[in-house]
């Protein structure tokens, strides 16, 4: 039999709570068996008399955390379901509510807030991207969910790609061969993969084609389904690249794409397809953006003073002494 309840929303926006094109209120009466309608400054809920108690429950959770700080975005209000309600089948999901994914060599956790959003939107959307300074962990975390779909047969294979010698991949002016030449660019993948699977494996893996570490400019023309593709140092494409690459999402694949806009190679006068396409894609339903700051910083402590310092010295600050790591 069902049954009505409304919660008042007063006092919060509106939009925080519903989510661009009301995709927060879509996902509730999904999760929870109810229709949900915004009348004034409540909600009116109708289903199941249990339904209606779990997720006015959660509504109400969601407003008062709103009331404090203003900021709950999708992959967040997944997790907070998933841990409001124990019935929502969680069993396959490439992380779990505690920010952890099981790779070959172990399990990796996230270390800071940010961390854990970002492996929880990857682990929920198709498309996601990672903003944000040295040390934040954007490139080697999205390669350990990549190796976790691996591992649980949710996709066939890994595709890591970065713009090699600045944006413009002048690869035929380097000595060497093909190898030889792109090494250098393509080395941090590598080490990022050494982490999480066996020498062994990961050679194997690459014989066959499973894992794949190639420039931006070989990714032109092709269509890659059920793989996890990561493009790392995206802050170095030019908009028509980043299109491209975007493009090249085919049927059950996934999509990391990580950068840094501070570090950018770019000529001048060139835009930088990270910058732009936040712009283009910013507010769509299915991609998110996940920044992260000095705040998740893993790495040595003198990094985030580092950064501290360096954007200090951007905004014309320069006369301030960052003590805090010593």
């Amino acid at each position: 039999m069902d049954t009505r309840n409304s919660v008042s929303i007063a006092r919060i926006d509106p939009l925080m709570l519903f989510g661009t094109n009301d995709k927060n209120l879509i996902l509730i009466e999904k999760n929870y068996g109810v229709s949900l309608v915004a009348r004034g400054d409540h909600i009116l809920l109708n289903g199941p008399a249990e339904s209606i108690r779990n997720a006015s429950g959660l509504i109400e959770q969601l407003v008062a955390r709103l009331r404090t700080t203003p900021v709950v975005d999708e992959a967040e209000l997944r997790s907070i379901i998933e841990s409001d309600n124990p019935h929502i089948n969680t069993h396959g999901r490439l992380c779990d509510a505690n920010g952890v994914v099981q790779t070959y060599k172990g399990s990796v956790k996230a270390r800071t807030d940010g961390q854990s959003r970002y492996l929880k939107a990857v682990s929920h959307l198709d498309i996601v991207f990672a903003i944000g300074p040295a040390g934040t962990g954007k490139t080697f975390l999205a390669v350990a969910i990549a190796v976790a779909a691996l591992k649980m047969k949710r996709v066939s294979r890994i595709v890591l790609v970065r713009p090699a010698v600045e944006a413009g991949e002048r690869l035929g002016f380097l000595p060497g061969a093909l190898e030889d030449k792109v090494d250098p660019y393509l080395r941090p993948l590598y080490d990022a993969l050494q982490n999480l699977l066996e020498p062994e494996r990961l050679r194997r893996f690459q014989d066959m084609k499973i894992i794949e570490v190639a420039p931006l400019a070989y990714m032109r023309g092709r269509t890659l389904d059920d793989a996890f593709i990561i493009l790392d140092e995206a802050q170095n494409t030019t908009p028509q690249q980043m299109k491209m690459f975007l493009t090249r999402l085919g049927s059950g694949s996934k999509a990391v794409i990580t950068g840094d806009i501070t570090q950018t190679d770019l000529p001048e006068d060139q835009p930088s397809g990270l910058i732009e396409v936040q712009k283009i894609l910013s507010g769509h339903s299915e991609i998110e953006f996940i920044h992260l700051g000095q705040r998740d910083v893993v790495r040595n402590l003198l990094v985030q003073s580092i950064i501290r310092a360096y954007e200090r010295h951007e905004n014309g600050n320069t006369n301030q002494v960052d003590s805090s790591s010593t």
